[in-house]
């Protein structure tokens, strides 16, 4: 059934405002993958807070034109299927690195991330990236640091003075 007018514009639509607010995007073939398969791909993208849409190409190229993605569109060839990060820019690169490793047939064709188009192999890097919560662990455990070893240092003096204070007395109740 081909699309209308008005369904077209609705889907650039809606691509675009993702898009817009997206933080990282990733396009993958996925020629000869199961209707089952790309169910469950679905359900995890949902699950993840990623957007996940199968556009046709012009439409697609209509999307990003003006978004931080339109690095991508010179490769938008074939069958694609769309996965933006919402919440955090390794989001989407997590969930298709996950079934990537189940299905051999799915495969990556280009990332993009702050308007610059990365090489597909850097997938995994990307996926690694720490998630909103993991980085404001790792930032306030760095803030810390200093603060509780100036603590521990300044503990150290009294604790010093006490512990040499008993060695004299046991040294005076030896002798004695």
């Amino acid at each position: 059934m081909a699309l209308t007018l008005e369904a077209k514009k609705q889907i650039v639509s809606e691509v675009a405002e993702v898009a817009a607010t997206a933080h990282s995007a990733i396009a993958a073939d996925y020629s000869g993958i199961t209707v089952d398969d790309m169910t469950s791909l679905r359900a995890k993208a949902r699950a993840d807070s990623v957007y996940l849409r199968v556009v046709k190409n012009n439409l697609a190229k209509l999307a990003l034109a003006d978004t931080d993605f339109s690095c991508m569109s010179d490769g938008l060839t074939g069958p694609m299927i769309l996965a933006f990060s919402q919440e955090d820019p390794g989001a989407a690169a997590r969930v298709i690195k996950d079934f990537v490793k189940e299905q051999d047939k799915f495969e990556v064709k280009m990332i993009a991330i702050g308007g610059e188009l990365l090489e597909a192999s850097q997938l995994e890097t990307l996926s690694k990236m720490p998630t909103r919560d993991q980085a404001i662990a790792i930032l306030m455990g760095t803030m810390i640091a200093p603060v509780e070893k100036l603590a521990r240092t300044m503990n150290e003096v009294p604790g010093k003075l006490v512990r040499c204070i008993a060695a004299v007395r046991d040294q005076k109740e030896a002798s004695a």
